[in-house]
């Protein structure tokens, strides 16, 4: 008697155990001696069941497949819309930076200009104090000559006063003999 190992195959969905089904008794088919004619039986049996068994696992082999591919297009997919997400964040990030450039440089400019008007203001302020020191000069060298002009007419006045006080006859006699 040869005994003869057989797989059996287990529900489309279910994968088969190959590793399991040797040690089970209904996978073993044991020859006695026949007739010719049941050889030839026998053998057409087993290539029936082998592929029906092929058959099988060809089925589960197309489902894999089928269920790879179609894993592997979600996954794609997925990366498509997560590499168009990560352009739009960089096109906006880039955007952002180049704002913020215009931004920094507009007020750069905007703080020279400020620093070149104080500067221009500071100047101006130190030529006003120039020119105000110049003017208080000029008052008190105004209001010094003012003030001699003021001493010379009022000596004047007075020398004029005491003359005509100390000769008052000489004013009277051209009116006498006039």
């Amino acid at each position: 008697m040869l005994p003869v190992l057989l797989y059996r195959q287990c529900s489309g969905k279910t994968a088969v155990q190959m590793d399991a089904s040797f040690g089970s008794k209904d996978n073993l088919l044991s020859f006695t001696q026949s007739s010719p004619r049941d050889h030839g039986r026998t053998v057409l049996n087993l290539v029936f069941q082998a592929a029906e068994i092929f058959s099988g696992m060809e089925e589960q082999v197309r489902e894999t497949e089928a269920r790879a591919q179609s894993m592997c297009k979600s996954a794609e997919e997925r990366v498509r819309l997560a590499e168009k997400r990560i352009e739009v964040a960089e096109r906006t990030r880039r955007e952002i930076v180049n704002d913020a450039g215009r931004k920094l440089q507009e007020a750069s400019k905007a703080l020279t200009n400020a620093q070149a008007r104080i500067v221009a203001a500071e100047d101006q302020v130190t030529a006003l104090e120039f020119r105000a020191q110049s003017a208080e000069a000029n008052l008190h060298e105004a209001k010094q000559a003012l003030l001699q002009v003021e001493e010379a007419i009022r000596e004047r006045l007075l020398s004029e006063k005491r003359s005509s006080i100390e000769t008052p006859h000489d004013l009277a006699s051209p009116r006498e003999n006039g």
